[in-house]
């Protein structure tokens, strides 16, 4: 293996000094021959990994950056090179042993061998040579580069231990399944399934973090599929688990939602690299298991669902520990509108219509406007391309109705603070519909989005509730 970057030299060289042996190891190995951007080297060596850290660490001149962790014997530092900020951590080579109840291992010194047979998976469980004696030389005692020429993901021991004594692995080996395209080999995936039950142990954080890698792989299906076959989804994610199947009454089926908010997922993962917006697809529909129901005249129906699917936002995000902030709010908001823009297009597309649009979405009005377009799914390309055909309207009468209204964040011209000066009022319910009207009528087009006509307006409003302004303006 060619070894280009100086570090490498660098710590052989260290290593030589200090009479121990030392080795690249684990994603960086795996990632060179996969001639994929790398920028964290892993080094194990035998012997204490920290002391190699620190004098390396001395002789780059970053010694005041050395992070220690002692709990975990390790040790990492930042390196620029070559424009690049390299983090470089160094371990021990050990050996572990596992708890029933915990991911946590007990840990050993061990030899280079111990250290490869705990790594997760054959294509990271590589090491290369940094010594004078070995320098670029692979050490590959389970057939790692075999496994990346075949495309497998595969452990490197008994599938069953790997998995069992540390669990998160089984989503790790879904997610390098998607990331690279691999295949995940027989024996590994059973064991998978098997173990599944394991995966509770695990914190829901840890999850969650793979769980997000799998959403932004290039074509995250193929993530949430296994997920599903594994059995694992029915643990980590029952509400989506729950969007599989099609019911039938009187011959009239409906569409599975499961595969088609998958599709609406990678649709989106084609335009977008949007997490939260990649998280919007995946639940744009998960309201609809509560809300299915058969009418024999309309057949199935999904009356709700977004509004139920926005309810339930707010508990999966806290259920599976994802951010309860402004990214959960963003998620909920486009499962709310994600109809919106779809019912404007199979209808005569009203100014009106527009502006509330553009009220409730804000900024958010072009991820909304792609989720919609990545909703369409049809095996009817006629029906498509009217769909996408008519969004391109919807699309240009929001850009006019934005430069003509400014409605996108709307701000009224006159605030409740304003008409409670005026009127010389507390706060009340008058002054709220006074206000609501202001806003009502500038969304309907009956006045524009001007101070003066807005003033005109509240003036009018007020004296039909019988209210006298104490001054004029």
């Amino acid at each position: 293996m060619k070894l280009d970057h100086p570090i490498y030299k660098i710590v052989g060289e260290v290593a030589d000094q200090m009479g121990v042996d030392a080795f690249a190891v684990g994603g960086v190995v795996r990632d060179y021959f996969l001639q994929r951007p790398c920028t964290d080297i892993d080094i194990v060596c035998l012997g204490s990994g920290v002391d190699l850290a620190i004098n390396v660490a001395h002789r780059i001149n970053v010694h005041k950056e050395v992070r220690v962790f002692k709990n975990f014997g390790t040790a990492m530092f930042h390196y620029q090179y070559d424009g690049v900020d390299w983090q470089i951590e160094f371990v021990g080579a050990r050996k572990e042993s596992y708890r029933a109840n915990s991911r946590k291992p007990i840990v050993e010194n061990g030899t280079l061998a111990d250290d490869q047979n705990r790594r997760d998976f054959t294509i990271n469980a590589m090491a290369v040579g940094l010594n004078k004696d070995n320098f670029g030389e692979l050490l590959d005692p389970f057939g790692g580069i075999r496994d990346l020429d075949n495309g497998v993901i595969r452990t490197p021991l008994d599938p069953d231990i790997t998995f069992s004594d540390d669990p998160l692995r089984m989503m790790r080996a879904i997610r390098f399944a998607t990331q690279l395209g691999f295949v995940i080999e027989n024996k590994t995936f059973d064991a998978i399934t098997r173990n599944a039950h394991r995966i509770e142990i695990v914190s829901k954080e840890r999850v969650a973090e793979e769980l997000n890698k799998i959403v932004m792989a290039k074509e995250p299906s193929i993530g949430f599929k296994l997920l599903y076959k594994s059995k694992l989804m029915d643990l980590i994610f029952p509400e989506f688990s729950k969007l599989k199947g099609v019911d039938t009454v009187n011959d009239r089926g409906h569409k599975d939602n499961f595969y088609h908010s998958l599709e609406v997922l990678d649709n989106v993962a084609k335009h977008s690299n949007n997490l939260w917006l990649r998280w919007a697809a995946i639940l744009h529909d998960i309201g609809k298991p509560a809300t299915k129901r058969y009418d024999e005249k309309l057949g199935w129906t999904f009356h709700g669902h977004e509004v139920k699917g926005a309810k339930m936002v707010r508990t999966i995000f806290r259920k599976m520990k994802l951010p309860m902030n402004e990214k959960m709010k963003y998620v909920e908001k486009l499962v709310l509108l994600h109809l919106r823009p779809i019912i404007l297009s199979e209808d005569i597309v009203t100014d009106s219509a527009v502006r509330r649009l553009l009220f409730d979405a804000g900024d958010d009005i072009d991820d909304l406007m792609l989720l919609c377009e990545a909703d369409i799914t049809s095996k009817n390309v006629q029906k498509v391309q009217k769909y996408l055909t008519n969004f391109k309207l919807v699309r240009q009468k929001l850009i006019d109705i934005e430069e003509k209204d400014r409605i996108r964040n709307f701000q009224p011209p006159i605030s409740g603070e304003d008409i409670m000066e005026l009127f010389d009022m507390q706060p009340c319910r008058e002054i709220g519909v006074i206000k609501n009207a202001i806003k009502e009528a500038i969304l309907e087009g009956i006045i524009p989005n001007e101070y003066e006509a807005a003033y005109s307006f509240m003036l009018q409003e007020a004296e039909k509730m019988g209210m006298k302004p104490i001054k004029q303006k």
